[in-house]
Parts: C-alpha cells; sequence; structure tokens
C-alpha cells in the first residue's frame, strides 16, 4: 500500500470508531458485559490516551535523530485516569484532531522521511512507516473487542 492511502486509511479509524458506538447508551457505554474485558468506554479512553502517544512518536521521529520512544503500560491508564468519569465525545473528538494534524504533517513528508527511525525502548528500532502502520491498525483492533460487547449487550452490528 502507498503512503498515500495509508495516510488515508488512518484518517478512517476515527469515523470506524464513531459508527462502533452510534447508539449506545451511558449506561451501555460503561458496562462490562464481558467477563475480564474493559468496558466500551474504557476503550475508547484508552484509544484516545494512546493516539497523541502515537503521534508524538512519529513526530519525534520526523524530528529528532534516532529518538528513544517509550513503551506505556495500558492498564495502569485504564486504573488511574478516571476512564469511567470521561466524555465519550471529548475522548471521539481528541482522536480524530489528533489523527487530522498528523495526517496534515505526513502530507508534506518526502517517500525517504518515512524510513527515518525511533527506537522504541521495549521493541527496538521503528520506522516511521511502522509506527503509522501500527497506530492504523489500532483502532479497527480495539473495535473488535466494542463489537464483542454491543453483541453480549444484545445491540445491533454496525457497519
Amino acid at each position: 500500500m502507498n503512503i498515500s492511502a495509508k495516510i488515508e486509511e488512518y484518517l478512517q479509524g476515527p469515523q470506524l470508531l464513531r459508527r462502533a458506538v452510534a447508539g449506545m447508551t451511558q449506561e451501555q457505554l460503561v458496562a462490562r458485559p464481558v467477563p475480564g474485558r474493559w468496558s466500551t468506554l474504557e476503550v475508547v479512553c484508552h484509544l484516545a490516551d494512546f493516539e497523541p502517544i502515537f503521534a508524538d512518536r512519529i513526530k519525534r521521529a520526523l524530528a529528532e535523530e534516532r529518538p528513544t520512544i517509550l513503551g506505556a503500560n495500558q492498564d495502569l491508564f485504564v486504573q488511574r485516569l478516571a476512564y469511567h468519569e470521561r466524555d465519550l465525545e471529548e475522548e471521539l473528538s481528541l482522536i480524530e484532531l489528533t489523527r487530522k494534524q498528523l495526517a496534515r504533517i505526513l502530507r508534506t513528508l518526502q517517500p525517504e522521511d518515512f524510513q527515518r527511525v525511533a527506537v522504541h525502548n521495549q521493541a527496538g528500532p521503528r520506522t516511521v512507516e511502522q509506527l503509522l502502520d501500527t497506530a492504523i491498525r489500532h483502532i479497527p483492533h480495539h473495535v473488535q473487542f466494542i463489537r464483542e460487547k454491543r453483541r453480549a449487550l444484545g445491540l445491533p452490528d454496525f457497519m
């Protein structure tokens, strides 16, 4: 897939997430109908917390020479960052705006810029393109879990 197509796919993620949560009540958003799994709101907040992290990693790889980028413990974020007290629309908007801003930056780059490298403290060297691929996959990966929750709550699937 070429870079332009990847950027477009990256921009489509928030719309997929919006479709996944459409029509859910606050009660359904905070329900944990699948034992041992996060609620839908926790999933959305996780995505909103990690979206700026992914953007920062890419920006640092572009701006700095082989920067060290750090991993983050998603479970600690869920436990300590008041996910059930947060507003769904704010979280969705943050994801959208972060992606729009980064896409605008990515569209200005030369092909060789996507081969710039950052060094993840746990996963090792990652190119900008690899970091972008990770960000692209993140929302669809978690939408699967929202779909699972919708089924468990007796809600219709979405398209």
